[in-house]
């Protein structure tokens, strides 16, 4: 049962980023909080100041729609994902492209970093999902299996484990560090839109990575469900615009 916390917060004040010239697809927060990330399918990426709310950066290079963003968890850099077929690695203080990786065949739904920023994957269109090493821009593994376009992506908090959510309705989870096959999630109904780790390892649908098994289906959505994450200490769920689950 979904329980609603939102009685005990402080009204906001509401900010908004206002530049784009196209519909924003993804958005990203700094890890120190000072500066916003987001991108657009006018090709360009923004880079925001949380604080004054003005326009820092105009991120071009992309020839295509970009569908996906987000920073490095060390703060240095952020990547970005297209529709043509490439991921991109930027430096934050200036905005300048440090590498194309151009492996993907289709649009690239997905970008992410992993907990140790060493390393980052990208899917999409193309069904794979591929693994690189941020520092050289080596493609390092291409991860195959799911039977239709990849829409998101997840590094386990320990960095050892790659989940991916499909079109196909499954989550899929992926070894960085050996060579074991993947490991197939299915129970869901629908496209998976969002995947992300607690702190203790579970995925939502809340599954148990060790054996694949689904420990909890959360109900009482009122539509699709697009995103989600954790809180840090993998206490509270927040799913979407619909409101927190307490886990207990």
């Amino acid at each position: 049962m979904w329980k609603n916390p939102s009685e005990s917060l402080a009204r906001a004040t509401v900010k908004y980023f206002q530049r784009h010239k196209g519909e924003v697809n993804s958005c990203a927060v700094s890890p120190d909080c000072l500066l916003i990330l987001t991108c657009s399918d006018d090709s360009r990426l923004h880079v925001w100041e949380v604080k004054s709310g003005l326009l820092k950066q105009k991120v071009t290079g992309h020839t295509g729609p970009v569908k996906s963003c987000c920073f490095s968890p060390d703060g240095t850099i952020f990547a970005s994902s297209s529709i043509d077929c490439t991921v991109r690695i930027w430096k934050v203080d200036k905005a300048e492209c440090l590498c194309v990786l151009t492996d993907h065949s289709k649009s690239v739904e997905t970008v992410c970093f992993s907990p140790d920023s060493k390393y980052l994957v990208s899917a999409g269109w193309d069904r794979l999902a591929i693994l690189w090493k941020v520092q050289t821009g080596q493609k390092l593994k291409v991860f195959s299996g799911h039977q239709d376009t990849i829409i998101c992506s997840a590094f386990s908090t320990d960095s050892s484990c790659i989940a991916t959510g499909s079109w196909d309705y499954t989550v899929r989870l992926w070894s960085v560090y050996s060579d074991r096959t993947d490991r197939a999630l299915k129970g869901h109904n629908g496209n998976v839109s969002c995947v992300c780790f607690s702190v203790s390892g579970m995925l939502v649908r809340l599954w148990d990575c060790e054996n694949g098994k689904c420990i909890k289906v959360l109900k009482g959505m009122l539509d699709t469900a697009h995103t989600c994450t954790f809180s840090p200490k993998g206490t509270l769920l927040l799913i979407g615009a619909m409101g927190f689950y307490e886990l207990d």
